[in-house]
This record gives C-alpha cells, structure tokens and sequence, in this order.
C-alpha cells in the first residue's frame, strides 16, 4: 500500500506541472492586432491608461501560445516561497511544508531548500521529498514540447468568457490528440485582454499506473514582473486500494531575472539535487 501512495503522489505533481505545458507558463508582452482580430463592442485606443481592448477568441489563444515560446527563451533565474500541503484522508495522515525554490537557467538548476515542516514525517520523507524529486526529474528529463499546450498536442474547442478574479477570460474546451499521461483534458482560461493565462483545470488523459484511478487538478497563475507564474495548485487523486489523495501547492515572494537577450529554450539540466 506504501508503494501505491508514492507512486500516485509522485505522480499528481509531475502530472500538474505539465498542466500549463511549463512551471512558467508565458510573459505578458506588447503586441499588435489588427482592428478586425478585436471585439466589435470594443472602443478605440486613444488616450493613456485606456484599458485593452479585448482579444476576439484566435488572437487570445495565438498570444497565449507566443507567450509560451517567448518565456521559455527569457527567464534567466528564478526564487519562490513554495508551501506544499499533503493529506491521505483514509490513514489520517497529512503535513505542511514550506521551502524555497531556485531556477536558474544557465548552468540549468532546480534546487529547493527547507524552511520548515509541520506533520506526518512519513508524509514528508515518502510524498513530499518523493514529489519534489519528480518535479526536478521531469524538469530535467521532460520535453516541453511534447506536454506544452499547443496546437501539435492539444485540439481546442472556444466555449465562450467568464471571470476570474474580477478579469475576464476566454474559456477553451481542449482534449489531447493523443493518449499520453503528460497530457491532460479540460480547459483553460486565457485573459481576454492580455493573452495571459489564468487557469487550468482537468484530469489526466492517460492513468499512468493501475493503482491510479483519476486525477483531477486546478491550477491558477499571475503575471508578475513580464512573467506568468503559477501561484496556486489544488489536486485530488482518487486511487484503487488507498482511495483518495490531496495535494495543494501555493507559490509566493516570487523574483524573476529575464536574460538581456534571448537563449535557447531546449537546454538539459544539469544540476538536480533536492536539498532536505
């Protein structure tokens, strides 16, 4: 039963940070549109501060996707305090812990260093450590192209706006074009003024082991300094055996550098140690 628990742990964070294609998910950036890619309803632009106008639908998800490509090439390093909150409902157990995070992309590195930790110890030492492994094995390891919300992996489906947080969002259907457990189906929100990402939410498309039964995930972002960050991480695993597993991951006190010019986005880390 151990065994079960650290593999559909592992991999509800592995899964997650492929969510948004990357742990960044794409800086915001001036564009220019056409007057014919805006929303009828929308004013002109004259004077300063005037709000965007608002995206019409293609030219929202094409920004999106720019994004993606463009803060791959930019981000140079990064810092965050990351709180992860682990609970196994049908054994009682559960635990709180809090460290810092650090990027850097040249050498590429993802390293984490423990502020404190409240709980379970086995939570800690056989999730959490475990879960923090998977995230830097699948920086490591992955392809973003392969998992990133695009147009080769993914096929959308506009399902009209909503609100998040007060903006207004355009709402994506998307369903993977193929059976993958990096991938996953639900939808997206993409701000309808800035092309930012906002929120994703799903389940897996692939089970990707028999002891796990479904995944299911939101994970919300902001923009912060040019850059889109995830800020909020919510997941519930439901499991043969063990049932159901809850894992939440909150981001704050982000600092972001920006390389002075563009790098090349399919570098190999390097450095992978997690520090306990």
């Amino acid at each position: 039963m151990r065994k079960a628990i650290l593999i559909l742990i592992a991999t509800v964070f592995s899964i997650v940070s492929l969510a948004a294609g990357q742990t960044m998910a794409g800086p915001s950036f001036a564009f220019s549109a056409s007057s014919s890619a805006l929303s009828s309803d929308d004013p002109k632009i004259d004077l300063p501060g005037t709000p965007l106008p608002r995206l019409a639908p293609e030219l929202a998800l094409q920004v999106f996707m720019e994004h993606n490509t463009e803060q791959a090439q930019r981000l140079a390093e990064y810092t965050d305090e990351t709180v992860i909150q682990a609970e196994l409902p049908e054994t009682s157990q559960k635990a709180e812990y809090e460290l810092v995070r650090n990027f850097s992309a040249q050498p590429r590195s993802l390293t984490f260093r423990t502020v404190k930790f409240t709980g379970d110890t086995f939570v800690k030492n056989n999730v959490i450590t475990r879960l923090l492994q998977s995230e830097v094995d699948h920086v490591r390891k992955g392809d973003p192209a392969s998992s990133a919300i695009s147009q080769k992996n993914y096929k959308f489906n506009y399902k009209g706006t909503d609100e998040i947080g007060g903006k207004l969002v355009h709402v994506y259907q998307i369903k993977p074009r193929r059976k993958d457990p990096n991938l996953f189906k639900g939808k997206i929100f993409v701000d309808a003024r800035t092309g930012s990402l906002r929120r994703a939410e799903g389940t897996v498309s692939k089970s990707p082991s028999f002891f796990i039964r479904k995944i299911e995930f939101v994970q919300d972002f902001q923009d912060i300094d040019g850059f889109t960050v995830p800020v909020e991480m919510r997941s519930t695993t439901r499991a043969r055996i063990i049932g159901k597993a809850i894992v939440s991951v909150f981001h704050r006190g982000y600092q972001l550098k920006a390389h002075s010019a563009p790098q090349p986005s399919d570098a190999v880390l390097r450095n992978d140690q997690v520090r306990n």
